[in-house]
């Protein structure tokens, strides 16, 4: 898929809310995770966040650090992630979620041109603030993937507005400060987070915008739709996958809140 399937998955959408699962490449086994990425699409997902594997996931909590280094131990690699999204085949766009040093080791340019000829529709370099290194930057807007920001509630309104230069796809906003988690509520100012991001997006593009971090019931994800374009559910996934035991089972688990999250936010 190229970065206009993205998009067109927005304006297929019209006024309903995007649901956005993140897998981990290789969460529990990779035959598991293969499995796991069909049956979400199955289930209403919109587009689907692959998660490579890092060895120092920062921005991540104790359940998806614990996801990425069972990957890594069963040697998920770069290209194996790749492969994975090759196999899987899926009919929504695929956004590759990683850290910059796994795409710098694979070679930035290599890693644009084979994530998209494998599939994948856009990217999220999760510690590669705005402007901090416009090479890479230039490289991936540059090529058929969008370049998806990622922006905090402190991120200040200038600061917003150099962010959402170049972006493309739609912006993933972090709900809350802190690393990766489902949590108990819904910020109380979320709504007024939303409203910020969309007046500093750029007037020729609109993007969209995801809310993500923190999600881990339907009932949440409701509530985050009535407010945000799409809803991100991550580490709610993964634990299931993992409670679940592997197999079928962990499939299975995954796509069952997937299906009652779809519910919750009305048809896809």
């Amino acid at each position: 898929m190229s970065e206009n399937a993205i998009a067109t998955r927005w304006r297929a959408l019209g006024k309903s809310r995007a649901l956005i699962p993140y897998l981990t490449a290789g969460f529990p086994t990779a035959a598991v995770s293969l499995d796991a990425m069909r049956r979400v699409v199955a289930a209403g997902a919109d587009f689907v966040e692959v998660g490579v594997p890092f060895s120092d996931p920062l921005a991540d909590g104790p359940t998806i650090q614990r996801t990425t280094q069972a990957a890594l131990e069963q040697g998920m690699t770069v290209p194996r992630v790749l492969e994975l999204i090759h196999q899987a085949a899926l009919h929504v766009p695929v956004i590759i979620m990683t850290y910059l040093n796994p795409v710098l080791a694979y070679g930035v340019q290599r890693f644009a041109k084979e994530a998209h000829d494998a599939g994948a529709a856009g990217v999220v370099l999760t510690d590669l603030p705005a402007g901090a290194d416009p090479a890479v930057e230039r490289t991936v807007t540059s090529s058929s993937l969008a370049l998806i920001r990622l922006v905090a509630p402190t991120t200040d309104d200038a600061r917003l507005k150099t962010a959402l230069t170049g972006a493309s796809g739609f912006v993933y906003l972090i709900s809350r400060l802190g690393v990766t988690g489902a949590r108990a509520d819904v910020p109380p100012d979320l709504d007024a987070q939303v409203q910020r991001v969309r007046a500093a997006s750029p007037s020729s593009t609109h993007l969209p915008v995801a809310v993500g971090f923190g999600i881990g019931t339907p009932e949440k994800a409701a509530l985050v739709g009535e407010i945000a374009d799409g809803v991100i559910v991550g580490s709610r996934l993964v634990r299931l996958a993992g409670e679940a035991g592997g197999g079928d089972a962990a499939a299975e688990a995954v796509s069952e809140f997937l299906r009652s999250a779809r519910r919750a936010l009305g048809s896809g």
